[in-house]
């Protein structure tokens, strides 16, 4: 029986780990070095490679914390430290399991090398469709396919989405790892050349699919960042001068379209939070909004908080208010996923142990439709904040007609860098869904992306501005459209199979090791 294939040292192992992490979070906005994400992988199943199953698991950890607790440090703004780092650790044992799967997978990888790309790329797919999802729904923050927005693998999503993206990126690091652990043995130069061959067609080939080509026909739409007074979690406290910006800034655009200076929208949108005073119950907040409306003659999108009959519970919503009936009932969209532990409070009880922010919480009550709003001028697909990280919710809404996407976000309880990573993900899904795509915020960064994934007329970060861009409206349904979470179901059913047919090898491997024990017994 051949002795067991040898680990790298433990302390290497580590070593490679810390590189992981530190390497995944530089390859995300705002830092943006995409090449680092396939060559982070790489570092992780090196270090997880031929591990017993605990080790992998702590390198595993390790490379989680490195990249989760400096990359969701913004939520540190709104909720302090001890429910960031729980957060944190939640996240990385994502990856904790990542790599202790990649552990039991290595007797499959060191038997059939030319399936090492394959495996890590389903092993992260899966991965990622996991964390997703559970627990409360998932937290999808962090996800290989959102750290390509300038890279050639972001085309990839007009066929499968994030998650083919996500396998892409993967299984390059799976080739470059295959690649460099081959290149420690003699005469091994042709799968060498293989793995060099795959890993740069996964790598450049995507810069030649193309992606989907709008309709010709264009809207002219105006995003309104109002700004506001102060950044930080007390900004409901300052909302009536929330909404007043954005109406003085509504009115001032208004007043430039009268002289000439700037052409007339077909529809303005505001950012969520625009007005957190409830504009259906609140006179006052009406009467605003409807003077900003009149003023610029075109419907305006407006992010509000709509308070409910049961008192603590509140809607976030994108209501659709026209310049002479005012808002249109029909035309509202609340969003169906609220997060959990800042805009619900699971466990209650047990969170306020955690942090006294706690009973600023309110229970904001989810949606129950897809955001598709019909407007004079597009059917406008909305989404809200961090809906737009969860697949099923932004393809809902081309599925169900929509021309153009908007993203409505409030930035003001967190940093650039999060608005900065949550932008990468409207340019995904501009070209996932091959539809232009905004994104307004409060205070920043507002943006426009097209079906190509390009940025055009981004805003700066705690400024205030108003926007003007030409979108084109419609066109055909992509295939990632189509093919919804098809793609990821498959990845992740042939995950479980090939971990199932890594079982035997590991048993086989087990024996050979106490067979090889009590020959060494013997010799004494």
């Amino acid at each position: 029986m051949p002795p067991r294939p040898r680990p790298l040292p433990l302390w290497v192992s580590v070593v490679l780990a810390f590189g992981a992490g530190a390497g995944l979070l530089l390859s995300f906005p705002p830092y943006g070095l995409w090449w680092l994400a396939p060559v982070s992988v790489a570092l992780l199943t090196a270090a997880a490679h031929r591990r017993r199953l605990r080790a992998g698991l702590g390198v595993g950890l390790i490379a989680g914390l490195v990249l989760f607790v400096p990359l969701l440090d913004w939520t540190r703004i709104a909720a302090g430290w001890l429910p960031w780092m729980l957060l944190s650790f939640a996240q990385a044992g994502y990856l904790a399991l990542l790599g202790m799967a990649t552990a039991w997978l290595s007797p499959l990888a060191d038997r059939v090398r030319a399936v090492w790309p394959l495996l890590i790329g389903l092993l992260w797919v899966s991965q990622e469709a996991l964390r997703d999802r559970a627990p409360f729904g998932g937290f999808p923050w962090g996800r290989l396919a959102f750290a390509q927005d300038d890279a050639p693998a972001l085309r990839l999503a007009v066929l499968g989405g994030a998650p083919l993206v996500t396998f892409a990126v993967a299984a390059a690091g799976g080739a470059l790892v295959a690649l460099a652990w081959r290149s420690w043995r003699p005469r091994t130069w042709l799968p060498a050349a293989g793995f060099a061959v795959v890993l740069a067609a996964l790598l450049a080939g995507p810069a030649f699919v193309p992606t989907a080509a709008p309709a010709g026909q264009t809207r002219t739409v105006a995003v309104v960042q109002g700004n506001v007074p102060r950044l930080g979690l007390d900004f409901n406290a300052q909302r009536a001068a929330v909404l007043l910006n954005h109406v003085h800034a509504t009115e001032k655009l208004a007043e430039e379209v009268r002289l000439g200076r700037k052409p007339k929208p077909d529809l303005v949108i505001w950012p969520e939070n625009a007005s957190d005073i409830d504009p259906l119950r609140n006179q006052d907040a009406a009467q605003q909004i409807a003077a900003a409306a009149g003023a610029i003659g075109v419907p305006i999108l407006v992010g509000a908080v709509l308070r409910g009959d049961v008192p603590g519970e509140i809607r976030n919503a994108g209501i659709l208010w026209m310049p002479v009936t005012g808002p249109d009932l029909d035309q509202v969209y609340v969003k169906r996923h609220p997060v959990p532990f800042a805009e619900y409070m699971p466990l209650r009880p047990v969170a306020r142990v955690v942090s006294d922010k706690v009973n600023l919480v309110q229970n904001m009550v989810a949606g129950a439709t897809p955001g598709v709003l019909h407007t004079p001028a597009a059917t406008v697909g909305d989404v809200i904040c961090f809906e737009v990280a969860y697949d099923g919710i932004v393809r809902d809404t081309v599925t169900g007609g929509a021309q153009i996407l908007a993203v409505q976000t409030n930035n003001a309880t967190f940093n650039e860098a999060e608005a900065r990573q949550q932008l990468a993900m409207v340019r995904l899904r501009a070209v996932e869904h091959g539809r232009e795509a905004l994104m307004v915020s409060t205070v920043g960064v507002s943006a426009f992306a097209g079906a190509d994934g390009r940025v055009h007329a981004a805003t700066g970060f705690n400024v205030d501005a108003v926007v003007l861009h030409d979108m084109r409206v419609g066109g055909p349904r992509t295939l990632a459209t189509r093919l919804g979470q098809w793609p990821e179901l498959a990845a992740v059913a042939l995950t479980l199979l090939v971990l199932a047919a890594a079982a035997p090898l590991r048993r086989r491997r087990r024996t050979g090791d106490d067979t090889a024990a009590e020959g060494k017994t013997e010799v004494r």
